[in-house]
């Protein structure tokens, strides 16, 4: 694993000016962590809170890695906006700073691991994690100077240092993010490194929730649960079906549509060009499909397309991205794995395609029962058989001509060069 070796970190592949930059940020943060903590008595440190704080990001995050994956590939090259910050300023207003940083670690952990699968630039997060962490401590800074705790808000003192804490707590991690991304990526329009409002106001309205929170979680413990899904409800009934619709879905199988599937694919070859890494593609067209139109009609094909979308969603991981090319044609894209693995997938997807059971009204409003579908797969891995996307979208539809001319319901691997 190369994020193992630190002689391969892409950390020393930045300019000089770049890296003293992301160094001093790092370092300033560890510093704040090192002196705040031995500042800190241990009665102090508030164990429960921080239990509860930490479980409910873990499953807040947990819940959304899906679409936070395709969130972030989208959010390339400008500051990713994500709704964690609930829970981190919660903990800015409730825990001391030794606690609050384990609080941002697990956090940012949790997302490495689970939300990138290590595929992220390690760096990257790291230096993420330092400003907010620098954030954090500014707020906490600030916080101390009003004579009155930010969760008993029972005034306009109070309330000043709330909206305060929250601003800086805001301002100083983007400020941070913002000028790395600039100074990083010097040709990119100033705009670019600025971000998209909407997501300045998703990480605003994030620390808005925090702060309650924050206080809920002082005065009526006891709800932290219903937080937790009121959290969850918000950002997954709000900010998901948003993206969906952002996304271009296709309105037969709710699948993302072929340019918006294209877009990904693009940043997920450029994201594995920077990581040495690999992505697989597959494309699968249905054997015989319009026998099905002919037979049953179209409604009953349409109705057969949603259920070999669902079979495809749930034979990939939830990071991978499924979406229909047009007709019976649909397109996966498989970050990070190898040959084989792309092949057993492809098999797995097959497999489960012919084991369905798809029921259906037919022309004379009558239930009917399609089974025995079958599909071709053609199979093409990033760099081996090529290096950009049409190429490699060329290779795996000639794989997939050439599992139909065998005979299809079969897979076919491109070859590699």
């Amino acid at each position: 694993m190369p994020w193992l070796d630190p002689r391969r970190w892409k950390l020393w592949s930045l300019p000089p000016v770049v890296l003293a930059y992301v160094v001093t940020v790092v370092v300033s943060a560890t510093l704040v962590t090192l002196a705040t903590a031995w500042r800190t008595p241990a009665e102090a440190l508030n164990w429960p809170i921080f239990l509860l704080l930490a479980g409910g990001a873990v499953v807040h995050l947990e819940a959304a890695r899906g679409i936070e994956r395709i969130r972030e590939i989208g959010a390339e090259g400008s500051p990713h906006a994500h709704m964690q910050s609930v829970w981190l300023f919660a903990g800015v207003l409730l825990l001391p700073m030794p606690l609050l940083v384990a609080l941002i670690v697990i956090s940012y952990t949790h997302s490495w691991y689970r939300v990138y699968k290590r595929r992220a630039v390690l760096f990257r997060k790291v230096f993420s994690a330092a400003t907010v962490v620098l954030g954090s401590a500014t707020a906490q800074l600030v916080l101390g100077l009003f004579p009155v705790r930010a969760v008993d808000v029972d005034g306009p003192l109070g309330l000043l240092a709330l909206v305060t804490a929250g601003f800086l707590y805001w301002f100083i991690n983007y400020a941070f993010v913002v000028t790395a991304i600039f100074v990083t990526n010097r040709q990119n329009p100033v705009r670019t490194a600025l971000g998209n409002a909407s997501d300045v106001l998703i990480v605003l309205a994030s620390v808005g929730l925090g702060s309650g929170v924050a206080i809920i979680m002082t005065l009526r413990p006891w709800l932290t649960p219903m937080l937790l899904l009121t959290v969850l409800a918000l950002h997954m009934g709000l900010l998901l079906p948003q993206f969906r619709v952002a996304a271009r879905t296709d309105s037969k199988t709710g699948l993302v549509d072929a340019t918006f599937w294209h877009d990904v694919a693009e940043r997920e070859l450029a994201r594995a060009r920077r990581l040495v890494s690999t992505v697989g593609v597959l494309i699968l067209d249905l054997d015989h499909f319009k026998l099905i139109n002919d037979t049953y009609g179209h409604l009953a094909g349409d109705r057969v397309l949603r259920a070999v979308a669902d079979a495809l969603r749930h034979s990939v991981r939830s990071y991978d991205l499924v979406g229909r090319f047009g007709g019976e044609e649909f397109a996966v894209l498989l970050p990070g794995v190898s040959t084989d693995e792309v092949r057993a997938t492809a098999e797995r997807i097959r497999f489960e395609i012919a084991s369905l059971h798809i029921v259906v009204t037919d022309r004379l409003g009558e239930q009917q029962v399609v089974l025995g579908l079958t599909a071709s797969v053609g199979a093409a891995v990033f760099p081996d058989t090529a290096t950009e996307l049409s190429p490699l979208l060329l290779a795996a539809d000639d794989a997939l001509y050439q599992a139909k001319n065998n005979g299809r319901d079969r897979v076919a691997t491109a070859r590699v060069f």
